[in-house]
């Protein structure tokens, strides 16, 4: 079914997973020229921040538009498709070569590049939700307090360090659990409801179940059901607790705790007292006060076929 995915324009992000995404990305362009055509496939590498964005946002001429990289990238490839007239959006793929790789695992997508290239030729379309906050577009995960402290945190060491990977995300959790476990006074009105005041540790609006490289904080959301999954962990929490709570969330288990409150709404209006720590698909945010929405199917992307489940 390689016809279906037409002209494709990759776009790379060769520091990807400290310098591999270059030699994953010449991997993934021939193997995509010898199925589809060298005529077919365009090459773009990005040269820094926000650059996937303005190649995604003005690519013409190309059907399918496939992201290689981790988070960062398809973030930022997704911000450039939600800035074009929904009719003009091509097919959007991933291949996977990041350390957190949360959307991708949302998708069930492998990791490694030849069986990322199978799934997308096999051409399997699918429509996603996408979030929407304070003018920015998020494909997993929007995190406040806490979680995004650790998220950010993580983030600084991988630069510094060029480690990745669940340990990693650990170090980072432990650190901020240790320093900065702190309660954030909020504002909120789910759907157009009645403002709710409360105190959050974390405050996690989920279009996918992943942050953080794989913990599943909101276990049971999915990308195309029309609704935000929303986690909430309220004070008081000690730090024993806190950390019995993280350690859990890897696989989901921490949802039984009494200081979680799961939700679901596709619009929320969120309000802090003081800035928290944020985060958009592990990307820094900043601000106190913020509008979320849900664009429901907005984009099509390339996903398993059915049964083929996570990888």
């Amino acid at each position: 079914m390689a016809d279906t995915l037409g002209k494709i324009l990759l776009i790379a992000n060769p520091a990807a997973q400290s310098g591999r995404g270059d030699k994953a990305a010449g991997e993934a362009a021939k193997l995509l020229r010898d199925a589809c055509g060298q005529d077919n496939v365009v090459l773009a590498k990005t040269a820094g921040p926000r650059h996937a964005t303005d190649i995604a946002e003005r690519a013409s001429g190309c059907d399918t538009i496939v992201a290689l990289g981790g988070d960062g990238v398809i973030h930022e490839v997704v911000q450039g498709l939600m800035r074009r007239p929904s009719y003009e959006r091509p097919h959007l793929g991933v291949i996977p070569v990041g350390s957190g790789n949360d959307f991708a695992r949302a998708q069930g997508m492998p990791t490694r590049v030849s069986d990322a290239v199978k799934v997308l030729l096999d051409a399997q379309m699918s429509p996603i939700d996408v979030g929407w906050v304070n003018s920015n577009y998020f494909i997993e995960t929007l995190s406040f307090g806490l979680d995004a402290a650790i998220a950010l945190d993580t983030m600084e060491r991988r630069k510094k360090t060029g480690r990745a990977g669940t340990l990693l995300y650990a170090e980072a959790g432990i650190y901020q659990l240790t320093h900065n476990l702190k309660p954030y006074s909020y504002r909120v009105s789910f759907d157009g409801s009645q403002t709710q005041t409360g105190k959050s540790i974390t405050f996690a609006v989920q279009n996918g179940p992943y942050y953080g490289g794989g913990f599943k904080i909101c276990p049971e959301a999915r990308l195309d059901d029309g609704a935000f999954d929303i986690c909430i962990a309220h004070p008081p929490v000690t730090l024993p607790k806190a950390l019995m709570i993280f350690a859990r969330a890897k696989n989901g288990a921490h949802v039984s705790s009494s200081n979680m409150e799961l939700l679901r709404a596709s619009a929320l209006h969120l309000e802090f007292d003081e800035e928290p720590p944020a985060q958009i698909d592990g990307e820094k945010i900043t601000g106190r006060t913020f509008d979320i929405r849900l664009e429901h199917a907005a984009l099509q992307v390339i996903k398993p076929s059915a049964g083929a489940g996570e990888r």
